[in-house]
């Protein structure tokens, strides 16, 4: 095997480690997963685990990098459609289309930006440059319909979709994420045809 083979192989063994731990951490939270946990996810022997990563910490800074790829995915795909109204709805239908898993374990960047809000390891600035991205991404579609107080709204959007998945998972029903989507979907409507936008999002 060559070094550039083996190193290849090495990388998708990693990032698969590093999509378990998303996963898993966010089905069970940080403190109740276990390296092997990780290991069985990802369907990798757990000694293995230790050869890309020493400790739980970088497991859990490479799972923060997965929901990084994930979104810079979603993002690029987002960006295909033609306008921004468009792309707003689309990220709002995805969200909608998440709420059986929110609905049993929250929005899965939330969950894990809370509980490693309680931590003084640097990992939760990590994720939040993660919840940074989409923030200023839905800014700036909000820019392009020519909305002076882009940011606000971009920060109403994103707490919206926060505060109904806190909501769904705490009363376990998916149908209050459906009908929040439809909600925001109508506030976007209205903001394209120049309507209000202060805090509407939350009303």
């Amino acid at each position: 095997m060559t070094d550039s083979t083996r190193g290849r192989r090495g990388s998708g063994k990693r990032e698969r480690l590093a999509a378990a731990a998303a996963e898993v951490l966010h089905t069970q939270g940080v403190d109740r997963t276990t390296l092997a946990d990780i290991a069985r996810a990802a369907e990798v022997p757990v000694g293995n685990v230790y050869y890309y990563f020493k400790t739980k910490d970088q497991l859990v800074e490479a799972a923060i990098d997965a929901h990084g790829r994930t979104l810079d995915g979603l993002i690029a795909a987002l960006d295909e459609l033609p306008t921004p109204e468009d792309r707003l709805k689309a990220l709002l239908n995805g969200w909608a289309e998440q709420r059986e898993l929110t609905a049993k374990y929250g929005c899965p960047t939330g969950t894990l930006a809370s509980e490693l809000d309680k931590r003084a390891d640097g990992l939760d600035r990590s994720i939040a440059a993660v919840m940074r991205t989409l923030l200023d991404w839905a800014e700036r579609q909000f820019a392009q319909m020519g909305r002076a107080d882009a940011r606000e709204l971009a920060v109403a959007l994103i707490a919206s979709y926060q505060g109904i998945s806190l909501l769904t998972n705490t009363f376990r029903d998916p149908d209050l994420m459906t009908t929040e989507a439809h909600r925001l979907e109508r506030w976007i409507d209205s903001l394209a045809r120049g309507g209000p936008g202060d805090d509407d999002a939350r009303s």
